[in-house]
């Protein structure tokens, strides 16, 4: 299974198809297309967080950002998806993942190869499957725990065993599974976003 599938499976089941659904209207393109372009895009969104929550200070963002976001509204609700507000938190996600707008076009332009969809379409697209993704790595983060979504328990504790971030998501986020082509892309992306270091 290729890094990021489970991630897209996820995504185009969730809700009975009703996300797919959304987004294939909404970017008009076949129920089919949308799934092809979510399994495209999934794998950056997927190593992107993964690289994140492999530093200290990513993984405690990413955990508290998980616990605090109400990222699952976007599962449970797909009609939002559409709103302008939606696109504008997920930019900000992107801006956490990626670092920067270059990275965007690079994984749109990479997806588009893979896929035959347009590249500006997809990365149109990126804004909008970052919140989702959020929401389903909330979802199973609330699974993992047992605990009610409404629970208000403190972030995990990320980098350590016994039912912490990573423990709960490394299914979803696991970044050495393959050699795929999307690592050296965000190595690439990496360099250009920390030219200083660090």
């Amino acid at each position: 299974m290729n890094q990021g599938s489970t991630l897209a499976d996820s995504i185009i089941t969730a809700e009975n198809g009703a996300v797919v659904r959304q987004l294939a209207q909404q970017f008009g393109l076949s129920e089919d297309a949308m799934a092809g372009a979510i399994r495209g895009l999934a794998p950056a969104l997927a190593r992107g967080l993964g690289r994140e929550s492999e530093h200290p200070d990513g993984s405690q963002s990413l955990a508290t950002a998980l616990e605090t976001g109400d990222h699952q509204r976007y599962i449970e609700d797909p009609a939002i998806l559409g709103q302008a507000a939606t696109t504008e938190d997920g930019n900000k996600i992107l801006g956490h993942v990626f670092g920067s707008k270059d990275v965007s076009r690079n994984v749109a332009a990479f997806t588009s190869e893979q896929t035959g969809l347009d590249a500006s379409l997809l990365k149109k697209l990126l804004p909008v499957l970052a919140p989702i993704v959020m929401g389903i790595l909330a979802q199973q983060l609330t699974k993992g725990r047992g605990q009610p979504q409404a629970a208000q328990a403190p972030p995990a504790a990320p980098r350590q065993g016994g039912g912490g971030l990573m423990d709960v998501l490394g299914g979803l986020l696991d970044t050495n599974k393959d050699g795929s082509m999307m690592d050296d892309l965000l190595g690439m992306a990496g360099k250009m976003m920390r030219p200083r270091g660090g």
